[in-house]
């Protein structure tokens, strides 16, 4: 192409247009929140909170006391925010009866009605949203969480596990496009965890709004990569989980040892640049080191070299309160 043949730069000669992008605009967002805080006289539960959430899941990480109950309960429109704007779906769930039918809430209190059977507990739910057929509807969400329907026994005998699937069938049963699942895992063994991971990815891919909260990181990694941490009221970070995990990464990991002789061990351990830094604790050694599979190559070997007893090598430092210390600055 000749030098003449090209078109002239913004603001030379001819109006220069842009190029005209075919992708189309991004959805808007499911859940909006701006700005919010939540006073209860002077405690300050949530403080100036501001993100968006799209389809699938998002989880809300924080632990007990971060505010995250309180923020759900805003998102469903059972508590005004004192200032700032929620939106769900574009509008306001406190003033709006049409957009609270389009959400489901599954609280962390087990306030269920324990002498009913989980068929007439469900089916009463899908009474209340006005459900056209309530107890088919009913037995359709309990069989999607895997609980007979026709099982006569009052949920108030149900196990934890069997509970949690009660409350999710309950927040399912008027086919929710936004769904709030607050410690939905509290309580499971490891099998029933991973089937009910397995039901939010599910409903995720399925294009429903899922806000999980949870305090324990690794339930996190297993719900998927997108996060929101709140600490004290605070938005503390958003984004992926992953990128969470290198905030981590970048500084020294602590595990606690135990072992017979702490003294000449923890000697050991600084003398040959194995460990960042050491402590003794009352009943075992508390290690700083930013090599961990180095550690943990290394440890026994100089446990088996000393002839010292090496009791439990345990992190304290992989899980939420770690990620709040360093997310803060400090350990």
């Amino acid at each position: 192409m000749s030098e003449s043949s090209l078109p002239p730069p913004p603001g030379a000669g001819a109006a220069y247009t842009a190029p005209v992008s075919d992708a189309p605009p991004p959805p808007p967002p499911m859940v909006s929140v701006s700005n919010v805080t939540k006073a209860f006289g002077d405690v300050i539960a949530v403080s100036d909170v501001s993100f968006t959430v799209g389809p699938g899941i998002t989880a809300l990480l924080g632990p007990n006391g971060a505010g995250k109950s309180t923020l759900f309960r805003m998102l469903c429109g059972l508590a005004a925010p004192t200032s700032g704007q929620v939106r769900v779906l574009g509008r306001d769930a406190r003033r709006d009866a049409e957009v609270r039918g389009r959400i489901g809430l599954a609280p962390q209190q087990d306030a269920l009605f324990d002498r009913l059977d989980a068929l007439e507990f469900v089916s009463i739910a899908a009474e209340l949203h006005g459900v056209a057929e309530p107890e088919n509807e009913a037995r359709r969400v309990l069989e999607f969480v895997q609980l007979p329907a026709d099982d006569p026994k009052p949920v108030g005998s149900f196990s934890k596990g069997m509970r949690q699937r009660v409350k999710l069938a309950t927040a399912l049963v008027n086919d929710p496009s936004v769904l709030i699942l607050d410690e939905p895992l509290t309580g499971l063994d490891p099998v029933q965890r991973r089937r009910m991971i397995e039901l939010f990815v599910e409903l995720g891919e399925s294009g429903k709004c899922l806000l999980v909260s949870s305090h324990v990181l690794d339930e996190v990694a297993r719900l998927g990569s997108r996060v929101l941490v709140i600490a004290q009221g605070r938005l503390a970070a958003a984004g992926d989980y992953h990128a969470l995990r290198d905030l981590m990464d970048d500084r020294p990991h602590r595990i606690r040892v135990r072992v017979d002789d702490p003294r000449p061990f923890a000697a050991a351990l600084v003398e040959r640049g194995i460990v960042d830094g050491v402590s003794i604790a009352t009943d075992a050694l508390l290690v700083d080191t930013t090599d961990v599979d180095g550690f943990g190559r290394s440890v026994a070997p100089v446990a088996r070299e000393l002839g010292i007893r090496l009791r439990e090598v345990a992190p304290t430092d992989d899980d939420l309160e770690s990620v709040f210390r360093y997310l803060v600055g400090g350990r």
